[in-house]
């Protein structure tokens, strides 16, 4: 049974994790820890006003070290920054579970560092839930409420019994959170999102800033632009910060969404006057449809 959390990184996603769980009914403790307290302090103490944690520790190492579970919820390149610094100082009856965009990277560090003798659990975790907007101010207890929440985990790893019931104990609090588990490979893992999650917010971003460059001056386009403009460029809000990492460390999944996309916009372009384009809607309804 799950008892202590230590919760990594006070922004959206680990904030409203802190929410769920008590929502859901965990009553144990959740420890809260930001990287640079000294720049993320308003953060940290946004989710300790919220209750989403109970205390702020100084250090991930000491927040990690007195919890069962520790989630990593930061981008994915300070996430395996983490996954350096805890590996050795964690024991093997605890586990390290995050909640990254990418995760081949990390699932090939956790099996590197983690789930081998001596050592403590790993389980790559992604929830398919957020907002366009991060902070601890934006969190949510429902954000993860009728969410898919993914895993890929390995298929054999090496996990003490203690360890092999924290991780049945973690994916069991998920559901209560509201989410549904879907378990999938690294592999595929990033190949779907970079086709569902990653090429929708390149395209928001993409379009966000032609509109900036193109109209942005223009004082009419708060009373012309409605709820197509306002649907398609919500996206554009999102920060460089997290999405950096995603671009890095999916770059060649999301390269291939993007040719693709790119060569359906200029088949648009070239069939505005021709039956195709009645071909290309029908085709984009049936998605809708499914």
């Amino acid at each position: 049974m799950i008892e202590r959390i230590a919760i990594l990184g006070t922004g959206l996603l680990g904030t409203s994790a802190g929410l769920a769980a008590r929502a859901s009914g965990f009553t144990g403790s959740i420890v809260g820890w930001n990287r640079n307290q000294s720049r993320s302090r308003s953060s940290a103490q946004t989710a300790l006003d919220l209750h989403a944690v109970d205390a702020i520790a100084s250090s991930a190492i000491e927040a990690a070290r007195e919890a069962q579970v520790t989630v990593i919820a930061v981008p994915v390149f300070a996430t395996l920054d983490l996954m350096e610094q805890l590996a050795p100082v964690l024991n093997p009856d605890q586990l390290v579970t995050d909640v990254g965009s990418t995760k081949a990277q990390i699932a090939a560090a956790g099996t590197r560092l983690f789930n081998q003798p001596n050592r403590a659990a790993f389980l790559p975790g992604h929830p398919m839930a957020g907002k366009e907007r991060g902070g601890a101010e934006h969190a949510d207890a429902n954000l993860f409420r009728s969410t898919v929440w993914l895993f890929t985990d390995a298929a054999s790893v090496h996990r003490t019994a203690q360890a092999a019931a924290l991780v049945t104990g973690w994916r069991s609090l998920v559901v209560q959170m509201g989410a549904r588990i879907l378990d999938l490979n690294p592999e595929r893992h990033d190949e779907l999102v970079a086709w569902v999650s990653h090429l929708p917010q390149f395209t928001a971003t993409a379009l966000s800033a032609l509109l900036e460059e193109e109209v942005g001056d223009a004082p009419e386009l708060k009373d012309v632009g409605g709820r197509a403009l306002r649907e398609m460029t919500r996206l554009g809000a999102s920060p460089f910060s997290m999405w950096r990492d995603i671009a890095h460390t999916n770059a060649e999944a999301i390269e291939r969404a993007l040719l693709k996309l790119e060569q359906r916009l200029a088949h648009i372009r070239e069939n505005l006057r021709t039956p195709a384009l009645r071909e290309e809607f029908e085709r984009a309804n049936e998605f809708r449809r499914e």
